[in-house]
């Protein structure tokens, strides 16, 4: 069994246990200065929260942070530069990083808390863009995360952020289709996974 992210590649098509998955990320090398950055991407609905949630708990050095965090409806993908000057760049500098997290008011986003993100051994950034072309040099591993239906991630989204965002969900599908097309994360990805 595949026990490294270049092994990965070579098992293309096998499926791993998130345990294994886990072991492999611990045998990467860090690339964010001393930090593994983990991202696991995937549309809306593909199950990437879950996974890395499990990911999380199998790694207990390792933060979590969510794009979600950062996202709106109107912009799904260019608050990048905050995560990058608030996240990214302390941590491959060896000290903590800080952002401000986006809250949700009557369904429009407003500034958030400040979460603090100490230096951790791995950090997981999970969610739509996460796995983006621009950070592939410091990304220790890129997982990509799939449910191929469209109808079923809408309806698990839907679940998840409630009837009433039905119609920016619809929106925002169209928007990340077009991202991954444009972007190309799932064929950068060392594993894909099913959730």
């Amino acid at each position: 069994m595949p026990n490294t992210v270049d092994d990965w590649e070579r098992n293309r098509g096998h499926p791993l246990g998130v345990d294994q998955v886990a072991a492999a990320i611990r045998a990467t090398e860090p690339r964010l200065g001393g930090v593994r950055l983990v991202a696991i991407d995937g549309p809306s609905g593909s199950g990437k929260s879950t996974y890395a949630a499990r990911l999380r708990e199998l790694l207990p050095d390792s933060l979590l942070v969510s794009t979600d965090d950062f996202a709106t409806w109107d912009d799904p993908v260019g608050w990048w530069p905050r995560l990058e000057s608030g996240v990214f760049h302390p941590l491959g500098s060896g000290r903590p990083g800080r952002y401000r997290r986006t809250r949700w008011v009557n369904g429009d986003p407003r500034p958030g808390d400040w979460v603090e993100v100490p230096v951790p051994a791995t950090l997981l950034l999970e969610g739509v863009s996460a796995g983006r072309r621009s950070i592939t040099p410091s990304l220790s591993a890129l997982i990509w995360c799939e449910l191929p239906d469209p109808a079923r991630r809408l309806e698990r989204a839907v679940a998840r952020d409630g009837a009433g965002s039905r119609a920016e969900l619809v929106r925002w599908q169209a928007f990340e289709a077009g991202w991954y097309a444009v972007d190309g994360a799932r064929a950068r990805a060392a594993i894909t996974v099913t959730v």
